[in-house]
């Protein structure tokens, strides 16, 4: 007896729903220095896809670390671009995107969030909440994403832990709840409580042969806790602990997801200790992918993880990951259905029909062939300028998720390159970092220069070297007569009779929407109360 048409659809569901259920997909966030880079590569070793933080399994060349892959990120220390990293541990499918800690890269980090399930907040357990931390979860907030903190480097002076915990309250209005709970810190640190099974988890420092060697978990009540605390450390510990499960609420699952919580792990990223526990709450507490909301040619619908149609949005795009092919990379969140190799997706805004031969899973810089991924997963996609970001791509071509923000920038800079027979170069150029979103072009409808925005400063630097190193084109960055970048917008006679009178000032962005460029910031406001039915916009939705 066959079963029905409708049994297999059933059935088929039900599948594809349990594989988006096996899958975590998460970013890390965290001021600059508190220790992101590090995590994100001793996750990657507790979940087995690395032997030893800085080196990839049966992978060529050893580097420093394998989230920052991009030569400025490994001379200067820092995270400029937001990276993905896959890997099965436990059943589950971890997908990592490593966000750039500096601010000036918030916009990157705003769209990589677009396509995280949850977040893991990094503290410095010296420094407490920082304003770049702040920043972030607000964005995160905004987005109803639930957040994990993990308080890093207890193995150095640290604050009060219930002075930290009040900082989350206070300023995050987020309740705290400790899993564990840390016996002393810097030179006194001797490990963690795990507060719900009331075994001890040892700290030791490295040994001299470099390997971490953490004894095994004990239990607490025992006389094998004699050998790593003292009377005075037991009994505080012990007070401490008493005193946490009073003052603290219990966690709960409901109330995290809904991000009035933040479950709260200690440990030292450094030194591997508390990233295992750090992994295991991840699988355990935070969300698998749920229903995204869309447009369906036209009409508001909810794409759910189990739907049969493979549909998903573009939230990055990445040049020259590779410099010797001068690839060109879009990241694909996917959020229904199961991808297969070589399956036909068509682009929503512009109808265009991709044929997927070469779709990648990522591991940093390191890439690999994906037969197949599901709702959760990210998916690199190789193209020559079709892809964008914003763009949302479906079997159909009739689902439109949200666009992703542009933000108007705080700097305004002309762009020049040295030798002017590579002025072409340098259009093309621009023009490819700006679709990624390193920075922001403006081409003023009179006139010749490039105008370039960015958040601060460091992104100039960051566009320097990346012109220099994957272009060879020597740049120069003037100061430019503009203060600030509005994006316009009303009927088009209004449009058409301010653009005509302010034509000095206006120019097009990368999607060729008109910008009116102001000297200072009054002038915007001078301009937009004379012209009431223009509508000046700090944001514009990229779709």
């Amino acid at each position: 007896m066959t079963s029905s048409p409708i049994a297999e659809a059933d059935r088929s569901r039900q599948g594809l729903a349990a594989e988006a259920a096996r899958r975590r997909t998460f970013a890390i966030i965290s001021h600059p220095d508190a220790g992101k880079t590090t995590l994100t590569e001793n996750l990657l070793l507790a979940g087995g896809a690395i032997r030893a933080a800085g080196q990839v399994r049966a992978r060529g060349e050893n580097r420093r670390t394998r989230s920052d892959w991009m030569k400025i990120e490994r001379e200067r220390g820092i995270s400029v671009s937001a990276s993905v990293m896959t890997f099965d541990h436990a059943g589950l499918m971890f997908n990592l995107l490593d966000t750039p800690g500096h601010e000036d890269f918030s916009e990157d980090t705003y769209r990589t969030l677009t396509a995280a399930d949850a977040a893991v907040m990094v503290l410095d357990a010296a420094k407490g909440i920082e304003p770049q931390t702040l920043k972030l979860f607000e964005v995160c907030r905004l987005r109803d994403i639930p957040i994990v903190t993990f308080i890093n480097k207890m193995d150095r002076e640290a604050q009060d832990p219930f002075a930290l915990l009040d900082e989350i309250g206070s300023k995050l209005a987020l309740d705290p709840a400790p899993l564990y709970w840390p016996a002393g810190s810097g030179g006194r640190f001797k490990g963690m409580l795990d507060l719900a099974r009331q075994s001890f988890i040892p700290f030791a420092k490295k040994g001299p042969d470099g390997e971490q060697g953490h004894p095994r978990p004990i239990a607490f009540r025992g006389n094998a806790i004699t050998s790593y605390l003292d009377a005075e450390e037991l009994d505080e510990l012990t007070d401490n602990a008493e005193l946490v499960a009073g003052a603290s609420k219990p966690f709960d699952v409901q109330s995290f997801l809904e991000g009035h919580m933040t479950p709260v792990f200690f440990g030292s990223a450094l030194r591997h200790f508390g990233v295992d526990e750090l992994l295991a709450g991840l699988g355990a507490y935070a969300p698998p992918p749920k229903g995204v909301a869309a447009l369906k040619a036209g009409e508001a619908t909810e794409v759910e993880p189990g739907d049969a149609e493979v549909s998903g949005f573009v939230f990055k795009v990445q040049a020259n990951m590779d410099p010797n092919h001068r690839d060109r990379i879009a990241f694909l969140r996917l959020t229904s259905g199961e991808f297969e190799r070589g399956m036909k997706l068509k682009v929503q805004n512009t109808g265009r029909q991709l044929s997927v031969n070469a779709p990648i899973m990522f591991f940093a810089s390191d890439r690999e062939l994906a037969e197949q991924a599901f709702a959760g997963d990210v998916i690199g996609i190789p193209n020559h300028g079709i892809l964008r970001v914003g763009d949302s791509l479906s079997q159909s071509g009739t689902l439109r998720f949200a666009g992703l923000p542009n933000f108007a920038p705080e700097i305004l800079q002309r762009v020049r390159v040295k030798d002017p027979l590579k002025a072409k170069h340098l259009k093309k150029a621009l023009e490819g970092l700006a679709e990624e979103g390193v920075t922001q072009l403006f081409r003023p409808t009179l006139g010749a220069d490039f105008i370039v925005g960015a958040v601060g400063q460091l992104q100039f630097e960051v566009m320097a070297d990346r012109l220099a190193n994957e272009y060879q084109l020597e740049v120069i960055f003037e100061a430019s007569p503009y203060a600030e970048a509005r994006w316009i917008a009303g009927d088009k006679a209004d449009l058409e009779d301010f653009q005509g009178k302010h034509r000095m000032q206006m120019a097009a962005d990368i999607d060729d929407q008109p910008v009116f460029l102001a000297k200072t910031a009054w002038e915007t406001g001078y301009v937009a109360e004379r012209y009431p039915k223009v509508a000046f916009a700090r944001t514009k939705e990229r779709a």
